[in-house]
């Protein structure tokens, strides 16, 4: 069986550490009942443990050497392997509009993203976890008053309770990636609104300076409570 190169474009960085993806893997245990699916399996070194829980697994990869791969290492994966880009996917149309766990080793170059997907998505994705860049992690979970906390933490936390799990060393990867990684879980809260559409502020962000977006969203949206819940 060939291996996969990693792809720079694609940011591919191939986890290598078996410890450390079993750990991840038991992240979305918070929600036992609930399907999978995973983001960027690459080779599978994650859906290796995903795939022995006791429920459904789909995962979406938009590299075609990955998706090779993965339907030659997992036979038994072959319908639910989606060669397709998360970021442009339908998600109500994964498991028949039924809430699903989002996990993954995401790629470095598209996490907030992803994580802004979530967001458009949060009353089917009750919970995400998975590896990030450490400097995103640690500005996801940042407290107000800290100098990581901007527009991306007063978003997901307005949602979604935060907890930074671990630090993953950069040598446990090929190729190494110059920064440290970390792993996070994000679990819905009680929120049900806002009252007002936080999508404005993500198209508006191009525009304004993160000091003013932040302004705008912990006055008008009225969520400084919330991101402290």
């Amino acid at each position: 069986m060939k291996l996969v190169k990693p792809k720079k474009f694609l940011g591919q960085h191939f986890l290598k550490d078996l410890k450390v993806a079993q750990d991840i893997a038991d992240t979305v245990d918070t929600f036992p009942e609930l399907p999978i699916l995973e983001v960027g399996p690459g080779m599978g070194v994650l859906t290796q443990f995903l795939v022995k829980k006791d429920r459904l697994v789909k995962v979406v990869e938009v590299d075609y050497e990955s998706v090779a791969y993965l339907r030659e290492a997992y036979p038994s994966l072959e319908d639910h392997i989606i060669e397709d880009d998360f970021l442009k996917m339908n998600l109500h149309r994964l498991f028949d509009g039924k809430p699903f766990v989002l996990t993954g080793n995401y790629p470095y170059n598209i996490s907030s993203q992803i994580f802004f997907k979530m967001l458009d998505n949060k009353d089917i994705v009750p919970c995400c976890t998975g590896m990030i860049q450490k400097e995103v992690a640690e500005r996801i979970a940042a407290g107000p008053g800290s100098k990581t906390y901007g527009i991306l933490s007063v978003l997901i936390q307005a949602w979604y309770k935060v907890e930074y799990l671990f630090t993953v060393s950069e040598h446990v990867f090929n190729p190494p990636p110059k920064v440290k990684s970390a792993v996070i879980r994000m679990t819905r809260n009680e929120t049900k609104e806002l009252g007002c559409d936080e999508k404005l502020f993500k198209h508006k962000k191009n525009f304004f300076h993160d000091d003013i977006l932040m302004f705008l969203l912990l006055s008008v949206c009225k969520i400084r409570d919330k991101s402290l819940q």
